[in-house]
């Protein structure tokens, strides 16, 4: 039986390469197989077959049969893709621990005195740039808010609110018990719960569309960090979200402060 391309591409979206895919399909469809016999079914080339039923091995899809000349065997797919999710666990837990060492070190140390000592020389207009997808956008917003020293200004769509509210509520908490002040705008809060806890972050209110007919997402950080959406949350996938972020507190403050104002005095406290 030879597996359909959804299957194939499931396999890659996993992170097995082309190779592995064709190799591990064949083998679960013979159940036990020779390297030979295998890159004869696949049309992988007999000295790569080895090395990827090694990899294969590795990772937890094959198992290896002491045998002349060698023989492998197909893990069955539930068990092979438990293994593989909890080998990526590991990876994930080791680069976790990396990272924490790495903050405590001095080399983190030097990387923030290099930073500062860069953005002394950089023009404020070159502090800008393009952010491309929901992560990227979400964690530079969260960088911003885990950041903030005096104020928080939020205009947002229902759909980019609710991202906002799912990723980001324990930073403006935090953020609120700094003192900072956490203004959030928005057309639509359906949800009482949503609203209630929103509420209590600082000041909440929402905009009547008829009398403000304006959409969007608008994050301005201490009147000098902005983030402005540049498509919609709601008829947009989501790798193909776009904002920008400037560092500018003459376009923050002075172009688009107004704007949120404007939007902040027509809107309906809750």
């Amino acid at each position: 039986m030879i597996a359909s391309q959804k299957v194939l591409d499931a396999l890659k979206a996993i992170g097995l390469n082309l190779y592995e895919r064709k190799l591990w399909v064949a083998l679960l469809a013979r159940g036990t197989a020779t390297a030979g016999e295998l890159s004869e079914i696949t049309k992988v080339p007999r000295s790569r077959t080895y090395d990827i039923l090694e990899s294969l091995a590795d990772k937890g899809f094959v198992i290896i049969q002491n045998a002349k000349p060698l023989r492998y065997v197909a893990v069955p797919p539930e068990e092979a893709l438990e293994r593989w999710k909890k080998r990526y666990e590991e990876k994930v837990r080791e680069m976790q621990e990396r990272i924490d060492n790495m903050i405590k070190s001095d080399v983190f140390t030097e990387l923030k005195k290099l930073h500062q000592k860069g953005l002394k020389i950089v023009a404020p207009e070159e502090l800008t740039g393009t952010l491309r997808g929901r992560f990227s956008v979400m964690n530079h917003l969260a960088s911003l808010i885990k950041n903030a020293n005096r104020s928080v200004d939020i205009f947002a769509s229902p759909e980019a609110l609710m991202e906002i509210y799912r990723n980001h509520l324990d930073l403006l908490f935090k953020a609120k018990e700094r003192g900072v002040k956490v203004r959030i705008a928005t057309t639509k809060i359906s949800d009482p719960d949503i609203l209630k806890t929103l509420a209590s972050l600082g000041e909440v209110k929402v905009v009547d569309e008829k009398q403000l007919p304006i959409e969007g997402k608008l994050a301005i950080v201490d009147d000098t960090h902005l983030v402005l959406g540049l498509t919609d949350f709601k008829n947009v996938h989501e790798s193909q979200l776009l904002a920008v972020w400037s560092r500018s507190q003459y376009a923050a403050s002075k172009m688009f402060k107004p704007m949120f104002e404007a939007i902040w005095k027509s809107g309906k406290n809750i």
